[in-house]
């Protein structure tokens, strides 16, 4: 089903895609610096481009394997094993179908997650149970866990084969999850979805080209900029002051696969370590200024919303000491929540630098 993030390009995916294909040739170098869940990534991998792509997010980085380090379905060999233990078969075989079916078959446990955040949990840090999963999903997926940190631990999974099975969690949870939007907060009532069961299912994988071609790493987009050499860079920051460290808490830590102390009324991780300045006011110009300074690329075309904590003009006297700024405007129906103030239409911009 996909998740509603924050800033997610889809709605504009086929503009971006557009300006990057008149500003580069097929088998060109693009970087996508904040990828977020990697749709973007996926696209440029599907029109013949290098891809590199980073995110300070875990969860972005299994996304980001999934969508660009597989040219085949994996074998999950080293796990031959346990499939057969788990499935009762009679010789050893191995598939992406089984290892799903195997972890599908996980004995629910009243873990972490049912404890924080289901509503019959016993949270740590609070009297009054969060709302996040039914309790039987919540169950569901402390089990699954507590299979997949088996098999890391006892190297069952290759690196790439575990940020597949966290993508395929991370997925098939966010669609039964009882929230709005974001994690920021659950719902009151379990509706909709919520109620229905967790269920694991395959992703289809894009089975093409050398995957060789592609890089992922994490980290902050400041500081990996300087290990990355591009034809293009393309950077979809924040717009506002909403970390997504806090708002996605709940997916980092199956990301993770950690048990931290769940924090306040909704249950946050710590996340400090997640911080962006890109979120932040007075510290957005000199992150800029770091990847422009840094990294080996004379193009960057950046995503922005006229929401974004930067105006137009503010980009135009950060850009211009670089070299040359130019600014597509575009519009389109924006999302309302429940906030009614917000007009329909929002304007986006993409700005291009060429750096002199």
């Amino acid at each position: 089903m996909g998740y509603r993030y924050i800033g997610s390009k889809s709605k504009i995916l086929d503009v971006v895609l557009d300006k990057i294909n008149n500003l580069c040739e097929k088998g060109d170098t693009v970087a996508d610096l904040m990828c977020g869940t990697a749709t973007v990534s996926k696209e440029l991998r599907k029109h013949g481009y290098k891809v590199i792509a980073n995110d300070l997010m875990t969860y972005s980085y299994h996304h980001a394997v999934t969508s660009l380090k597989f040219s085949q379905e994996p074998t999950f060999s080293k796990s031959k094993g346990y499939i057969k233990e788990k499935l009762h078969l009679d010789s050893e075989k191995s598939s992406y179908d089984l290892i799903l079916k195997a972890l599908s078959l996980a004995e629910p446990e009243k873990g972490y997650f049912w404890n924080e955040f289901s509503s019959e949990g016993n949270p740590k840090n609070t009297d009054r149970p969060r709302n996040y999963y039914s309790p039987q999903n919540a169950q569901k997926i402390d089990g699954i866990r507590s299979e997949l940190k088996k098999l890391k631990e006892e190297s069952l999974l290759t690196q790439y084969e575990y940020s597949l099975l966290n993508h395929d969690l991370i997925m098939c949870t966010n669609d039964i999850a009882n929230i709005a939007g974001t994690y920021g907060h659950y719902m009151a009532k379990l509706s909709g979805r919520a109620k229905d069961e967790l269920k694991l299912y395959k992703t289809e994988l894009m089975l093409k080209d050398d995957v060789d071609n592609h890089t992922v790493l994490q980290g902050y987009a400041e500081e990996n900029a300087k290990l990355i050499s591009a034809d293009l860079c393309y950077i979809d920051p924040p717009y506002m002051k909403r970390q997504y460290a806090a708002n996605y808490h709940i997916l980092e830590t199956i990301a993770r696969g950690d048990n931290p102390e769940a924090i306040g009324v909704s249950g946050l991780r710590p996340w400090r370590d997640q911080y962006s300045n890109f979120c932040t006011k007075t510290k957005i110009r000199d992150s800029f200024r770091r990847i422009f300074s840094d990294m080996d690329c004379n193009r960057f075309l950046i995503s922005y919303s006229e929401d974004g904590l930067l105006s137009v003009d503010d980009f135009k006297e950060l850009l211009t000491p670089f070299g040359d700024v130019y600014i597509d405007e575009f519009h389109h129906k924006r999302f309302k929540s429940n906030d009614s103030k917000l007009k329909n239409n929002l304007t986006e911009y993409l700005i291009l630098l060429e750096r002199s």
